[in-house]
């Protein structure tokens, strides 16, 4: 099935949202990507010249299933342009050309969900560039559940069967830039991987 809508989830985990500033969410902050984003696994990536600073935001990504719910997962990166999100935000203004620019959401390989309460419980990403790991994330910690979350998203939003879910990056985001190899990893097994052109 193919990724019409990206439902992204802003500030999902606590010391994320410290480290840029940001409140605390008292509800799912929700904001779209392209499903036209996505880049697979093993591609080279080229970051837009015009976009300034680009930031790596590793994720676990959901998948809805023909009958709207969560049966697959996979790793992905939520590339933001970073200064130009800054800019937008003090505007008030969207941030989809921060968020959605051309591939801007490098997916890795889906993995089955057999029992998504133990994904929450005992699940855990990290993001390793250059052989060294930038950042480190257990699903316990999301301030908002993968089931809240999708209960969120499917009462206020018109879902599509093969929608993804990004349910947000834990602390340690940071710049890409020219020559870095990137490796994300679920489970301690590598999902996904890029190189940076």
């Amino acid at each position: 099935m193919k990724t019409q809508n990206i439902w992204c989830v802003g500030r999902n985990y606590k010391e994320h949202a410290k480290e840029l500033g940001n409140p605390i969410p008292s509800k799912p902050l929700i904001f779209l990507k392209s499903g036209s984003s996505i880049i697979k696994s093993e591609k080279s990536l080229t970051l837009p010249e015009w976009a300034g600073e680009i930031h790596h935001e590793v994720e676990l990504a959901v998948f809805f299933d023909e009958h709207l719910v969560i049966t697959e997962g996979a790793v992905a990166l939520d590339l933001t342009a970073r200064e130009i999100q800054n800019d937008l935000k003090k505007q008030g203004h969207p941030w989809t050309l921060a968020k959605s620019f051309k591939n801007s959401c490098p997916l890795g390989k889906r993995f089955p969900i057999a029992d998504l309460d133990d994904l929450q419980t005992n699940g855990s990403m990290q993001l390793i560039i250059n052989g060294e790991q930038k950042q480190l994330g257990h699903f316990k910690d999301m301030i908002f559940s993968i089931r809240q979350l999708s209960e969120y998203i499917l009462e206020h939003f018109p879902v599509c069967p093969g929608d993804m879910i990004l349910t947000g990056t834990p602390e340690g985001v940071g710049p890409l830039k020219t020559g870095d190899h990137i490796k994300a990893e679920i489970f301690d097994k590598s999902l996904g991987s890029w190189e940076i052109i």
